[in-house]
């Protein structure tokens, strides 16, 4: 049948490859491999008679019938993702998705997670843990309004200046760059009681991809401390790994100190020494302005600055 449509995978496959710059980026997106990609985008051409990309060994060059139905492809998309969300919410108990990087997930909320479930019985929330969200024009870094609808999600907690384009940026927490390793470190044949002891020691590099990333040779030039190769030692593309490898005396680790609060509090890590280097990023609570379910982002809103709250009175106390 001419009318026939395509199948989604294959059309999702098209979209995806048109917004990134390569196939590997598309794939990743959709959970899938790059050749499975490259297949779906050709038998998608086969089945409309046109070619949607032009091949060249740099990559794929989107054509001109390509760019024709791209438009509307995006907003037939975001239509299907607005239905299917609207059937969740009217046939299930009240959800909040939130959205925030998987370290931040695991070394900072989920710890705290009981205390809210049993605050708010009624809400059942979603933890979308992934490194960056993806807006409809393919920007990875920008979290706005749009990308809310897009990724459909509620909340984003960022990690940024807490500049986002119509929506409310709250903050959570503030930042520091800190070295971070296990209390065994402190003694032993080089023990760590000076940052000059570093030169002894692994250092533990955080590779996440965020802004303000924190780095040895800042810090060691921060610190006075000449000497040291700052490129040395494994890296790690997750803050929360470089936290385990140093609670595992693997090292001594630099990373975000709002990542090792349950660490710290523990005993499983300790901050050696400083100096603590002030990043001009920080942990922010991001909203729409206008959004679909104010009361219950309202309560998980307050019940995360209340968390922050606890949790700084007790690293100062």
């Amino acid at each position: 049948m001419p009318d026939r449509l395509p199948p989604l995978k294959a059309l999702r496959a098209f979209e995806a490859a048109a917004r990134h710059p390569n196939l590997r980026m598309a794939a990743e997106e959709l959970h899938v491999t790059p050749a499975a990609i490259s297949q779906q985008i050709k038998s998608l051409e086969e089945m409309l008679g046109v070619m949607l990309f032009k091949r060249h060994s740099r990559g794929l060059e989107i054509t001109d019938a390509g760019k024709a139905g791209l438009p509307k492809l995006r907003e037939g998309l975001a239509c299907l993702r607005e239905s299917v969300l609207q059937m969740r919410s009217d046939n299930q108990r009240e959800t909040l998705t939130v959205w925030m990087a998987p370290s931040f997930a695991a070394k900072w909320l989920v710890p705290r997670l009981p205390r809210f479930i049993a605050a708010y019985p009624e809400i059942d929330i979603r933890i979308a843990a992934n490194a960056q969200l993806i807006t409809s024009d393919g920007n990875r870094t920008r979290i706005d309004a749009d990308s809310f609808q897009f990724n459909m999600i509620d909340v984003a907690i960022a990690f940024s200046r807490g500049h986002h384009s119509g929506c409310q940026a709250v903050k959570l927490l503030s930042a520091h760059a800190v070295p971070l390793c296990s209390p065994c470190l402190l003694s032993g044949e080089h023990p760590l009681n000076h940052p000059e002891a570093l030169r002894h020691h692994s250092l533990l590099h955080d590779d996440t991809d965020y802004g303000d990333r924190p780095g040895w040779a800042n810090w060691l030039n921060q610190a006075g401390v000449e000497g040291v190769d700052a490129q040395r030692g494994p890296r790690f593309n997750h803050s929360a790994l470089v936290l385990e490898a140093a609670a595992d005396q693997q090292g001594v680790g630099l990373t975000v100190d709002a990542l090792a609060t349950a660490d710290l509090a523990s005993g499983r890590l300790i901050i050696p020494f400083g100096p603590k280097l002030p990043l001009s990023h920080s942990y922010y609570i991001v909203y729409p302005s206008h959004a679909e379910h104010p009361e219950r982002i309202n309560c998980f809103r307050d019940w995360l600055l209340q968390e922050a709250a606890q949790a700084q009175a007790i690293s100062s106390g």
